[in-house]
């Protein structure tokens, strides 16, 4: 998998990432997890198993001491896989809304190149436009499309057609609204009750455009609890502040030295692992539950075992009695 990511990385920096992943530094780190893990999980084990032995079990504070370390570690490696495969995957940027609104601009400063052709016709793009682009190093894939509105065009529908296909698998979705609409303060005029429904789950940014002609000024705001970027596609003011938010939304900062490629899968079993560590760390809490403490690393340690091979219950019996002297 490293290979392939080095292979199709798009950025310097995801490179960079899938070079450490091949020279083994994200697995090391998911050893080094599994270990901890391993070592809490013989003791929990061994005393509700073996209590005729009489085994020095590890006093609950100890036990809680150690889970807390492993969780701590664990949330560090996530979110340095995070950045990883947020490097490698980048992020789908859909640019939706009106008509005539100034997406197909928005496209264009964002990728700082004329990809679109911009008039002041409204309907001017009727299918889909792409472009790749990086955003300090984030691989962003931006997507233009078709104006939202009723129309009888049968080439502009299926240009609105394809377009709600888009927003359904954005990452995030771009609102442009022109600041000198009168409905640019209406949600069920900008976004029909249908799409809105259809995006429930995907996050939204408004970005109120052309704000060198209705004289607002650049700045970020709140709007029916979304976030609103006030800007100008064609003077550039206040593209920073909206380059900033997509970054900030999406965890994005600066890749440091421990950034690594990571997959979804990574993500996923990284964040089971994690789970169920908080999970083990409420039973024990609650009602000093070992045994269900001891299920709780079990499954821990089979999740992260999904990234880089499973730990058998042969492996985990063989740990105990060499670490004490059962049966004998």
């Amino acid at each position: 998998e490293a290979i392939a990511d080095l292979i199709n990385s798009s950025t310097e920096q995801a490179a960079l990432n899938a070079s450490r992943s091949l020279q083994g530094e994200f697995s090391s780190k998911i050893d080094q997890l599994v270990a901890m893990v391993t070592q809490l999980r013989v003791y929990v084990e061994a005393a509700i198993d073996f209590p005729e032995e009489e085994i020095d079990f590890i006093q609950e504070g100890q036990v809680t001491a150690q889970l807390v370390d492993i969780i701590e570690q664990l949330q560090v490696v996530l979110a340095q896989a995070r950045q990883g495969s947020l490097l490698r995957e980048g992020m789908k940027l859909v640019i939706a809304g009106k008509p005539n609104a100034g997406k197909s601009s928005l496209l264009n400063a964002l990728a700082g190149v004329d990809t679109a052709i911009v008039t002041a016709i409204a309907g001017t793009t009727r299918d889909v436009l792409r472009e790749h682009i990086q955003l300090d190093g984030m691989p962003l894939h931006v997507v233009d499309t078709a104006g939202l509105r009723d129309s009888d065009d049968e080439v502009e529908r299926e240009g609105i057609r394809r377009a709600r296909e888009e927003i359904a698998s954005a990452d995030r979705i771009l609102l442009v609204i022109d600041s000198s609409d009168p409905d640019a303060a209406d949600m069920d005029a900008l976004l029909p009750a249908e799409i809105r429904d259809q995006v429930r789950d995907i996050p939204v940014t408004l970005v109120h455009n052309k704000c060198d002609l209705s004289g607002r000024q650049p700045g970020v705001e709140t709007l029916h609890q979304y976030t609103s970027v006030i800007l100008s596609a064609t003077s550039g003011a206040g593209l920073e502040l909206l380059k900033k938010h997509l970054k900030d939304s999406m965890g994005f900062s600066d890749p440091g030295e421990g950034t690594f490629s990571a997959r979804r899968r990574h993500l996923q079993a990284l964040e089971s692992a994690l789970g169920f560590l908080l999970a083990g760390q409420s039973q024990l809490a609650g009602a000093g539950a070992g045994e269900l403490l001891a299920e709780d690393l079990r499954a821990c340690q089979q999740a992260l075992g999904e990234i880089t091979g499973a730990v058998s219950s042969d492996e985990l019996l063989g740990t105990i009695f060499s670490s004490f002297c059962i049966g004998k």
